[in-house]
């Protein structure tokens, strides 16, 4: 087999030493990367090979867990690492890095080539052109494009032109490293491998369902990026409605790529398009302030004072279909909330007859719910109702719990690994497809456009609270609250009362 090259754009960066580098260095400790392989890391920052070296090992030894670490392996790992200074934005550098390629692969026509585009969003239409100008597009050439793909749905639509001139679909692998997530997989597991819970899954037994993904964190040294893009760019459009469709597709007929991807496409186009009333009643926007000794959005480095940028989104969605009709999707994403969390939680319709209710100590028992705790704890939760020990007849929604960390020393692959070795065996399964990019951006941009409006509001909630008031309302449809999990979560928290 040829020599294998991967060149990362934005080799400097913070993606670059965060992620990529120890998810590269696990693949290479699990013998994923084998024979000859090579990475080239390319920035505007001036570095020679063993410079380059240098700095990964000083980031390898603050990023890798101190049990992961082993100096000997270290030195094997770096030796696989050069790097090509380079302007990506400018043409003229793109010589040189194809002459680079050329003298690390040792081979005059190198084809098995993987491109990372670590980079500001602004450059994922630039680089594509330069590797073709200087024929680096070859047949067996891959290429690796973060989130937003596109800010809007023109923008999408160009993009997608663009890398239709220059690679086939096939090479294409547009990365949501929520995907890369074990039991972001499992959800699938959960549903198809089960047969007691596929025939409950639809409207007839389930109430409403909600997806969360928050941070306890700011946007930290990201607010020249951020504040262009949102929270609906950066997580709405993508990571949140990922999760929608593993929740509500439809089994595929046969499990590989094209039937996977081709029943997330169905999801997408089954979603009811927002009228004035949606966009007006049942969206709400946030933007955290100062609170808990934490600084307010607009006091972050990089951030327009007067910004209107949200950083917090709750939205009621609906799905239109056999299996979905009439049941609400409430979905939520937040910057500064008390924890991190990524969840999704399916509310069960309460029994027919509430029998217990009317007998001698009874009480009226809650609907059965079920928790897909994605991160940080992985597991599931099935919440089902028991009587209390004692007289009468008082029924209590208890917890069964399962976590990956009962799986002894079964170690959760990183999500950045599990996709970079997809990438790397041409797997393009977990990977967004052109048509679910555009039928994506077809339902969020009435959005953004009516958020262009001067008197669409835009409220402020307390750093380290739950978010706006207002995104309560949401949920007054179903006399219910957020499902909130506990702000201090342990490796064995799935699921705790607050």
């Amino acid at each position: 087999m040829s020599h294998f090259a991967m060149v990362i754009f934005g080799a400097s960066g913070d993606l670059t030493k965060r992620k990529l580098i120890p998810a590269l260095y696990s693949l290479y400790t699990n013998d994923r990367l084998k024979g000859d392989f090579s990475i080239i890391g390319t920035a505007r920052t001036a570095y020679s090979d063993e410079e380059y070296r240098t700095y990964i090992l000083e980031q390898m030894h603050q990023y890798i867990k101190p049990e992961n670490q082993d100096e000997a392996r270290f030195a094997e790992f770096i030796s696989h690492l050069f790097y090509q200074a380079l302007d990506p934005s400018l043409a003229e550098g793109y010589a040189a890095l194809r002459q680079k390629i050329v003298d690390v692969t040792q081979e005059d026509n190198p084809d098995n080539l993987l491109f990372y585009l670590a980079t500001p969003p602004s450059l994922y239409g630039v680089v594509p052109l330069h590797l073709k100008a200087v024929k680096l597009n070859t047949h067996g050439s891959r290429i690796i494009v973060e989130k937003p793909f596109g800010y809007s749905l023109e923008s999408a639509l160009e993009l997608g032109r663009i890398y239709k001139s220059v690679f086939e679909e096939r090479q294409i692998f547009r990365i949501d490293h929520f995907l890369g997530k074990e039991t972001a997989q499992n959800i699938l597991a959960f549903r198809f491998a089960n047969g007691i819970y596929e025939p409950v899954w639809n409207r007839n037994y389930i109430d409403y369902v909600e997806v969360t993904a928050v941070e306890n964190l700011g946007i930290e040294s990201r607010g020249g990026f951020y504040d262009t893009a949102g929270a609906l760019r950066d997580m709405v459009q993508n990571h949140l409605i990922q999760l929608v469709a593993l929740t509500a597709m439809e089994p595929p007929a046969v499990f590989n790529a094209d039937s996977f991807r081709n029943e997330v496409v169905k999801v997408y186009n089954s979603l009811r398009p927002l009228d004035e009333t949606d966009l007006r009643e049942h969206i709400i926007r946030g933007q955290y302030m100062a609170g808990s000794n934490k600084k307010g959005y607009r006091e972050e480095k990089g951030v327009d004072p007067n910004s209107r940028t949200e950083t917090f989104v709750a939205m009621r969605i609906s799905i239109d279909n056999w299996r979905w009709s009439g049941v609400p999707f409430y979905i939520r994403t937040g910057k500064q909330m008390p924890t991190k969390v990524t969840e999704i939680v399916i509310h069960f319709k309460e029994t027919p007859h509430k029998m217990f209710q009317n007998a001698a100590g009874g009480n009226r028992a809650q609907a059965n719910q079920l928790i897909i705790r994605i991160s940080p704890n992985e597991g599931i939760s099935m919440k089902i109702g028991l009587k209390v020990p004692g007289a009468g007849f008082e029924v209590k929604r208890v917890a069964m719990d399962f976590s990956y960390d009962q799986l002894g020393n079964v170690a959760i692959t990183d999500g950045y690994a599990r996709l970079i070795d997809d990438c790397i065996q041409g797997d393009p399964t977990l990977f967004t497809r052109n048509d679910a990019v555009e039928a994506s951006w077809k339902f969020f941009d009435p959005v953004l456009k009516y958020w262009q409006g001067e008197d669409v509001p835009l409220y402020g909630y307390p750093a380290g609270t739950w978010g706006p008031q207002e995104s309560d309302v949401l949920m007054h449809d179903h006399d219910a609250d957020w499902t909130n999990p506990c702000k201090n979560l342990t490796n064995t928290d799935l699921y705790c009362e607050l």
